[in-house]
């Protein structure tokens, strides 16, 4: 027999945010997330400062597991230049899948705009480690200008995921040969 612990209020109020500002936005009103996660407003505000300390959270809460979805592990043997492939083949991927709504930290930097805000900074560092992934990669991969290089594949990710996110365009096929282009002109093995 196994027993199921009931998530806490805290943890209920992170999944709610984290699922409902993905599906519907940063907009999402505390009465709507309180009764998502069946807290009470007062409760809310118990364990958090505020609805934005909330968001920011929520974002904390999934980076580990966004990141694992999208990465190749550190230690596994492909060369640089499939390590980035990977990446794009995995957007592309989830991108198939109808829940699939794009980044959920560039969603949250574009419906922001404050860059002080505690969610921004939060997707701006999670943004910052994609890019450095790919710096680290290009490094390794012998590109001519690894920060170009990085610069370069954050905007096609960031843009695939923004494009797909809004059922503006589909990746099959179109994300690959971007990249490859990307990495061939760099020289990336």
């Amino acid at each position: 027999m196994t027993i199921q612990v009931k998530p806490s209020p805290r943890e209920r109020l992170l999944e709610a945010a984290a699922t409902l500002t993905y599906r519907g936005g940063v907009g999402i009103g505390v009465e709507a997330l309180c009764k998502a996660a069946g807290v009470s407003k007062r409760s809310m505000y118990q364990l958090f400062k505020s609805k934005d300390e909330l968001l920011a959270a929520s974002l904390e809460m999934r980076t580990s597991a966004y990141v694992a979805a999208l990465l190749p592990a550190a230690d596994d043997d492909r060369s640089p230049r499939q390590r980035i492939l990977y990446v794009f083949e995995r957007v592309e991927s989830q991108s198939n899948t109808p829940e699939f709504y794009g980044c959920p930290y560039l969603t949250a930097q574009v419906e922001l705009k404050d860059r002080s805000h505690p969610a921004s900074r939060v997707a701006h560092r999670v943004k910052e480690n994609l890019t450095a992934f790919f710096r680290g990669e290009a490094e390794r991969g012998g590109a001519s200008d690894p920060e170009l290089l990085a610069r370069q594949l954050s905007m096609v990710f960031d843009g695939a995921s923004a494009r797909a996110g809004v059922g503006a365009d589909k990746l099959d096929g179109l994300i690959e040969p971007t990249v490859t282009t990307l990495l061939d002109a760099a020289g990336v093995r």
